[in-house]
């Protein structure tokens, strides 16, 4: 892993070091203008490999929305307005059951979140389209998962239900409420939350032998935390504690809703740069090491979850990059960073 995101790793230069917040000093304004810079020449080359191969070292918020679109090859033109305002035509055509599940995971997730509840309206606009997008279904010819059938009414025909193939569970919402950060304009929005469901949210919640489904990270996230936390991995187990199980509700929501939407993006930006969903584990292990000492005092699971209930003062990049130095093994965990 370290080789894999070795950017991330060592005496690292990465935007989200050198301009945390307690640091606004004339050298972190510097970094970010040069990355800015940076970044505008790596735009007009318009190549994704390069735009990804930037943003290993940080993305400036400024050119969030362009890399992104640029990494996840949305171009917006004239067919995908189309096809956003026919789908939109297909939600006013008919009512789905599927729909009262959207209302209540976003009134029961976004509305009730200081970060998201001015997006409620953008986020039913959004994922009510979503789930009419029969386009989604292709995911499913990489998925070891088959779309929900359903037979028509009065009739002997199966067809996928809802039409996008996915029915959403609680928490699904999450994944685009911190896109409603980058993204005002529904269209680029929708195309920028489609290509990323189809492309890595979709292997958080299907099971499969794929090495970035959600089995493959939890089995990662076990065989992490032991390796680099033995003394609490053993702690755990002596105690019947199943670290997993919070560890889970994490990885399946990509940490959205958990931290705050600037880390969520920031995370995102490595899932991205990276082209894999794996940079999540190594999150969710950090996590646990960095309250390792309070850990070390909770003996039963109930304990453990309050500890880790409240984790939305996390600063991932300092995480990830304690996690990736060789720092951490020589302080056996000890506080490389800061909470």
């Amino acid at each position: 892993m370290r080789l894999q995101f070795e950017e991330m790793a060592g005496n690292m230069d990465h935007l989200g070091l050198n301009i945390l917040s307690f640091s606004h000093s004339d050298s972190s304004e510097q970094c970010l203008k040069e990355r800015v810079s940076l970044g505008k020449h790596v735009l007009e080359a318009n190549q994704a490999s390069l735009a990804r191969e930037f943003c290993k070292k940080g993305c400036p918020a400024t050119l969030r929305a362009d890399l992104w679109s640029l990494i996840l090859g949305v171009d917006i033109c004239g067919a995908h307005k189309l096809n956003f305002k026919h789908l939109k035509s297909c939600v006013f055509q008919h009512d789905l059951l599927i729909d009262k599940l959207i209302f209540k995971d976003i009134h029961l997730t976004a509305s009730n979140d200081d970060q998201y509840f001015v997006f409620e309206d953008l986020l039913y606009q959004i994922l009510l389209v979503f789930s009419r997008d029969t386009s989604v279904t292709t995911h499913f010819d990489v998925s070891s998962a088959n779309p929900p059938k359903a037979v028509m009414r009065g009739t002997h025909t199966t067809v996928t239900y809802p039409p996008n193939g996915v029915i959403p569970f609680h928490g699904f919402s999450m994944y685009v409420a911190p896109l409603c950060y980058i993204y005002e304009d529904p269209i680029t929005l929708y195309h920028i939350f489609r290509e990323l469901y189809v492309r890595y949210f979709f292997r958080l919640h299907n099971l499969s032998s794929h090495p970035q489904g959600i089995l493959s990270l939890a089995l990662s996230f076990e065989t992490l935390l032991d390796e680099v936390e033995p003394q609490l991995a053993y702690h755990f187990s002596a105690h019947d504690i199943y670290p997993l199980k919070i560890a889970i509700k994490w990885i399946i929501k990509a940490f959205s809703g958990c931290l705050a939407t600037d880390q969520i993006l920031q995370l995102w930006d490595c899932i991205l740069a990276y082209d894999t969903t794996e940079i999540i584990v190594i999150l969710a292990v950090g996590i646990m090491s960095l309250r390792k000492p309070i850990l070390l005092q909770a003996e039963n699971q109930a304990t453990v979850e309050n500890i880790l209930a409240d984790i939305s003062g996390v600063k991932v990049i300092p995480v990830l990059h304690g996690m990736l130095s060789n720092a951490h093994h020589h302080h056996h965990g000890g506080n490389t960073f800061s909470r």
